[in-house]
């Protein structure tokens, strides 16, 4: 939800990896709204001690209080709604699949910043044989859950301190831009922590506004909104920005096979075809209901606007998403990468 700065400058220019062609607007509006709307040394128990469970409140939004302040977003029923809107989103787009990585029989798995839990769930219903551990900040996981899934409240940033027989066959990331300060320091210690063979994915959103016939130029207040939070997440230290970089992270981090996939989402149900119009309906959803959260601690923490300042900017940026005159879409990025068997210590 950010926009790159050399997207100014060409417009309708591609990222590399992105064959899609350019998504056409539909000339029949009488549909377009109506069809379509650290470690895991401890037990999940352990985790859950009264510091953890202390939520801060800001702004009419609740936060996490173990590492307070380290991540940007709320952790509320709200925003749980949202994150399992934005899970949703990203299985529409791979036709209902959770990874594009070429597993097999995964022993071991890690969903880091799992929030909600739900795609820790459905890994572990559709591989019963695995076990999946998800690993947040906030204890917002359901209680009930398969028998093979583990949550545990850790800081993915923090020092890995799994033992060999602990190490996983598949590490998972989504949605990360933001929550992240060192991404090299992050799939090196991915890399290290995979067994031999086994795969790392990671799927991310760019923080980038595109339209194929420049209308994006018309969303005056997006735009800056969007120049804004790329600038307030750069102060924070933490990027919103990061999509367009995480191919080169894990390839320079040592991963081998590595592989990147682009997608074309429209904001709204403007293009033409049932799919993109239901991806695009539930895509528009996903952004009205985020720009609030993400505005409210950026905007409050970094640049100093009241809650009201705030608010106004919010209103603003909302009427801009519902503008149906405006073709705008994002990409989302699907990159997964292998560790390579070790080399042998030459013998003599």
């Amino acid at each position: 939800m950010c926009v790159d700065e050399a997207q100014s400058a060409n417009p309708t220019a591609q990222p590399p990896g992105s064959h899609q062609p350019a998504l056409l607007p539909d000339s029949d509006h009488s549909d377009a709204d109506s069809a379509f709307g650290g470690s895991a040394d401890g037990s999940w128990t352990a985790s859950l001690a009264s510091s953890v469970l202390n939520y801060k409140y800001e702004n009419g939004r609740r936060y996490h209080a173990y590492r307070e302040g380290q991540y940007i977003l709320p952790n509320d029923e709200d925003e749980q709604d949202r994150l399992d809107m934005l899970h949703h989103i990203y299985k529409m787009i791979l036709g209902g699949a959770l990874y594009r990585a070429p597993l097999k029989e995964p022993q071991r798995v890690l969903d880091m910043g799992c929030g909600t839990g739900l795609y820790c769930i459905e890994f572990g219903d559709e591989h019963p044989a695995s076990i999946v551990v998800g690993v947040d900040l906030s204890p917002i996981q359901p209680e009930f859950v398969p028998p093979n899934v583990k949550f545990y409240v850790d800081d993915i940033e923090s020092e890995w301190t799994y033992p060999p027989s602990e190490h996983f066959d598949f590490i998972h990331g989504r949605a990360l831009c933001g929550s992240v300060a060192d991404w090299p320091k992050l799939f090196k210690q991915s890399l290290q922590n995979l067994k031999t063979g086994g795969w790392m994915e990671m799927q991310e959103y760019q923080c980038h506004v595109w339209s194929d016939d420049g209308t994006v130029d018309e969303a005056i207040y997006l735009k800056d909104w969007v120049e804004q939070m790329n600038e307030a997440s750069k102060k924070f230290g933490k990027q919103l920005k990061t999509a367009v970089a995480l191919k080169a992270h894990m390839q320079d981090a040592g991963f081998v096979d590595v592989h990147e996939e682009i997608y074309k989402v429209p904001i709204g149900p403007w293009a033409k075809g049932k799919k993109y119009k239901e991806l695009g309906t539930f895509y528009r959803a996903q952004f009205l209901d985020a720009v609030e959260p993400f505005t409210l601690a950026l905007f409050t923490r970094v640049l100093g606007y009241s809650a009201d300042e705030a608010k106004i900017v919010i209103a603003r940026v909302k009427r801009d998403l519902v503008n149906p005159k405006l073709h705008m879409y994002v990409h989302f990025h699907f990159v997964w990468g292998r560790k390579a068997a070790e080399p042998r210590a030459s013998e003599g």
